[in-house]
């Protein structure tokens, strides 16, 4: 299992951490945000593939900005995967 911390970057949360396992997400927790729909996302992304997840938010919005939560969450992933 490894374990990702990933600072966001143009969003309300400051910080992503997650386990990534087999190429699975895990135990995601978000640092500042929006705590009720952070929390959701957690709860609806855990014990799914990661190229999933990264495939489905990847250039998600929040009102004006070029990003979001859940993208950044898309781009952690995208690099953790990138690592190996």
């Amino acid at each position: 299992m490894k374990h990702i911390q990933y600072r966001t970057r143009g969003t309300c949360s400051t910080k992503i951490d997650f386990d990534l396992e087999d190429g699975i997400i895990r135990n995601v927790t978000f640092t500042g945000g929006c705590n009720g729909n952070l929390k959701g996302i957690s709860r609806l992304v855990e014990g799914r593939s990661a190229e999933e997840i990264a495939g489905l938010l990847t250039g998600t919005t929040c009102g004006f900005k070029n990003t979001s939560c859940p993208d950044q969450l898309a781009r952690a992933i995208t690099e953790a995967l990138a690592q190996g």
